[in-house]
């Protein structure tokens, strides 16, 4: 993407700044809620970057849409109407609680399950991977449907694939031989 490294500056930049003012947990909490809310929101996420409207317009309606965030977040958003960088506010939002993540010693395991896990599933997950890792451990469950059954694990750099077709993907590997 062509925003990352900038986004990856303002997030730094503004995770400097929430912990200059202890405010780092709640400026999180509203950088989760902007990008999930530009996430599920196609509408909104037209309006950001569309090149056509006024940085003015975005702003304001910015403001308006998140008007319970924190002051260093809507100061993010002042600074995103000085530099006319709307458009990689969700990079942002992103980058920022990956870095406050990573700070506090919290890895994030993605779940890739062909349905939604349960919260009673969750917790057997979230027991079995604190076998392996002894930091902080947030799970985020993906799902598609392509992988048939079972799941995929990633944690970091590795990878465990228990999947449906990923076993049958091996199958046929071997009775092809």
């Amino acid at each position: 993407m062509s925003g990352t490294r900038a986004a990856i500056r303002y997030a730094k930049a503004i995770l400097d700044l929430a912990n200059s003012k202890s405010v780092a947990s709640e400026v999180s909490q509203d950088m989760t809620l902007i990008a999930n809310t530009i996430k599920e929101n196609k509408e909104l996420q037209a309006f950001i970057e569309n090149p056509t409207l006024k940085n003015e317009v975005k702003n304001s309606a910015l403001l308006e849409v998140f008007a319970s965030v924190n002051g260093v977040t809507k100061g993010l958003f002042r600074l995103l109407f000085e530099n006319k960088r709307f458009e990689i506010l969700e990079l942002i939002a992103v980058e920022y609680n990956r870095l406050f993540d990573e700070a506090n010693g919290v890895e994030v395991a993605k779940v890739t399950t062909a349905i939604a896990m349960t919260s009673e599933i969750e917790a057997k997950v979230l027991a079995k991977i604190k076998e392996f890792s002894s930091k902080k451990i947030s799970i985020e469950n993906i799902v598609d449907p392509a992988i048939i059954g079972g799941f995929i694990l990633r944690i970091g750099d590795q990878q465990y694939n228990a999947s449906v077709a990923n076993r049958l993907q091996v199958l046929k590997r071997e009775l092809s031989n």
